[in-house]
């Protein structure tokens, strides 16, 4: 088999059975044929998600209900430990997949051994460009990210042409299985956010190349089961768990001082505009 297609779900039945209609309708004779399948991770939705995905009657279509809500990363290697592809493609269940791209992918990988992961290019709704490339957090760019820099686009990208990037979106991520297995799958301590950056890294520390693939069509609705306030605490911890695990104690001790310079800011904005939003979440984001 060639690829496993690993798709999380948590209270989005909908936004799942629309990705995997898409799936299906560009990919049928590679599920019907062995070549491709997919596996739905259920993260213990509270919804009738399950029933409705046992409803569809594919072939290569497994279903694994958790128990319990893993978050991505370990979500993601549940789905991967049941895979039997080649390759994996981590999708995320609010994609809608729009040609045959992923059979591209797969041969580019084929015919370059030195790539480990291959990104995809990913659209937003309107058929405009999504930025799905990024760098390595230096402190420089940590900073540019902490105070606006993310926004007018110093740290994020979609090139026109295949290129080799630091690391790619989560959302469309390709990776040779054994590549995934050697460098121990998504970090179980992300419990979502950063996990793209964390993996890529490490992919590359152990010589594996991250690259782009512009040439696919896939949108990508950015409609997931997170808050903002979620997303900003758990991008603080990815940041530091990042610092902590693969940079110098100084540069993390920096790092952290950093993120609460930030959050000591937001906070006093918070109480000064009477703003609960931004004094209630920083001031969560201080104790992490």
């Amino acid at each position: 088999m060639d690829l496993s297609i690993i798709i999380l779900s948590f209270n989005t039945k909908d936004l799942t059975i629309n990705c995997l209609n898409s799936i299906i309708e560009q990919y049928k004779k590679e599920l019907e044929k062995d070549i491709f399948e997919i596996i739905v991770v259920d993260n213990a939705s509270s919804d009738d998600s399950l029933e409705a995905f046992k409803k569809l009657k594919v072939k290569n279509l497994n279903i694994i209900e958790s128990k319990e809500n893993l978050g991505f990363s370990r979500g993601c290697n549940r789905g991967a430990k049941d895979a039997k592809g080649e390759y994996l493609l981590f999708l995320n269940s609010d994609t809608e997949i729009k040609d045959q791209g992923f059979l591209n992918m797969i041969e580019y990988l084929k015919k370059n051994e030195k790539v480990g992961i291959l990104g995809g290019a990913l659209k937003n709704i309107d058929g405009s460009t999504q930025d799905s490339v990024g760098k390595f957090y230096s402190l420089f760019s940590l900073f540019l990210l902490l105070y606006g820099g993310g926004r007018v686009g110093l740290l994020t990208s979609s090139p026109k042409s295949i290129s080799k990037v630091d690391w790619v979106s989560g959302a469309s991520l390709m990776i040779r299985k054994k590549v995934f297995e050697k460098i121990g799958g998504f970090e179980k301590e992300l419990f979502m956010y950063m996990e793209d950056l964390e993996l890529c890294f490490k992919a590359r520390r152990k010589g594996f190349l991250t690259y782009f693939y512009p040439e696919v069509t896939l949108y990508h609705k950015e409609q997931g089961s997170s808050n903002r306030t979620f997303a900003i605490l758990n991008i603080y911890k990815g940041i530091l768990l990042f610092y902590r695990k693969y940079k110098s104690k100084p540069e993390y001790i920096i790092a952290k001082l950093m993120l609460r310079t930030k959050a000591r800011i937001l906070v006093a904005l918070g109480r000064l505009t009477k703003n609960k939003y931004l004094e209630e979440t920083y001031s969560k984001a201080l104790n992490i």
